[in-house]
């Protein structure tokens, strides 16, 4: 048995998560509220959040200019509002973006001369960063219960991984599944398929253990029983089509699968994802359903990944032929790309380290084969 685990993260889950556990946001006497423009005002986690504060007497800054893939250059200038404020402690409120953006900031806030790639060679030390707090408003990333922050490069054609241990693991995630319930449901769809994609990769990383299979199987067999039969579908339904019981299951998956990539990170699906998220506008959890049956059926041809995947189809109540099949059709992603611009995309996260993080590593000339199977002319 291989039970080994590290995640310095206070997960707190439940209705009023932020209400009811107010000193656990008391990080600092000044935060920087990091969010986009829209979901922390509509999901109402804004407002419970700054309630929170002046009640403490603790002060606050409001950065929204956080857009999905955020940028290193708007959460640099995150970290100068953070020195220009004297925040010393950084709330994160929204989906994987805002809540990506937050750990960057933080570490943007104490690396005065990084320019927009700075962070990712800046001697950082122990302790250094300021502390965070993440509140998720979207049930996707599970970026409240891990280190890292995937970031756009300058020129926008590129993410990259930051993280620091321990510094940018969140102190404290508070995890309010209602804060998802104005979320529409292509959003839900999206989001919950990016968290079963960690959740199938993580489950079949060499770098598992018997402690993270245990999140990732938990929240794979949620979120398939939410997306793919309608469990739990009785009852009233919010604006997005999806019942209360739903919405809890589907948060508490991807804070899950969230736990359990924390402990192996992620397959070929992730990389060959961001490039069509980047160029062709195609939202980052349908990207990676995309390529999320080529992963499976690539690694059931290997010993180890085949009974993997069956043992976690049993699991599932289903087999991993129809998870092949049924995760990509759920994304719905349907683009005609050339020969070139396949070699453009595949250019772009050639070198990611996720490909070789599965049974099976995958050659630069079957990532070619991929992308023209799912996505050529």
């Amino acid at each position: 048995m291989s039970f080994d685990f590290y995640m310095p993260v206070r997960i707190v889950s439940g209705e009023n998560a932020v209400k009811n556990n107010a000193d656990a946001l008391a990080l600092g006497k000044h935060a920087l509220i990091v969010t986009g423009r829209r979901s922390a005002v509509a999901s109402g986690a804004l407002a419970d959040v700054t309630t929170v504060l002046e009640a403490q007497g603790i002060g606050y800054t409001l950065f929204d200019k956080i857009t999905e893939n955020p940028l290193a250059s708007t959460c640099r200038e995150g970290g100068a509002l953070c020195r220009k404020t004297g925040a010393d402690f950084v709330i994160g409120i929204g989906g994987g973006s805002a809540l990506d953006a937050a750990k960057a900031i933080s570490a943007f806030a104490v690396c005065p001369n990084a320019d927009e790639a700075g962070i990712y060679t800046a001697e950082i030390a122990d302790g250094a960063m300021l502390p965070i707090a993440a509140i998720p408003t979207t049930a996707g990333t599970g970026s409240e219960a891990n280190p890292y922050a995937i970031l756009t490069l300058p020129g926008g054609d590129k993410k990259k991984t930051f993280k620091h241990i321990p510094g940018s693991y969140p102190r404290i995630a508070l995890v309010d599944p209602r804060y998802t319930y104005s979320l529409n449901e292509n959003y839900t769809v999206s989001t919950a398929l990016d968290a079963l994609a960690h959740a199938i990769e993580s489950w079949l990383s060499p770098k598992s253990t018997d402690a993270s299979e245990i999140f990732a199987g938990y929240a794979a067999r949620e979120i398939w029983d939410v997306l793919f039969r309608g469990a739990d579908g009785e009852g009233a339904k919010d604006a997005g089509g999806f019942t209360p019981a739903q919405r809890r299951r589907l948060s508490y998956a991807a804070c899950a699968a969230g736990i359990a990539i924390n402990r192996t990170g992620t397959g070929f699906p992730h990389p060959l994802g961001y490039s069509i998220t980047l160029s062709e506008g195609i939202p980052h959890g349908r990207a990676c359903a995309a390529f999320e049956g080529a992963y499976i059926e690539y690694n059931l041809r290997t010993e180890v990944g085949c009974a993997k995947l069956h043992r976690l189809a049993d699991m599932l109540g289903t087999t991993p032929g129809e998870m092949a099949q049924r995760i990509p059709a759920m994304g719905d992603v349907h683009l005609s790309l050339t020969s070139a611009q396949i070699e453009e995309h595949i250019d772009r996260v050639a070198g990611a380290g996720n490909y070789a993080n599965s049974p099976y590593v995958i050659s630069r000339d079957e990532m070619s084969e991929i992308y023209a199977k799912l996505l050529g002319m």
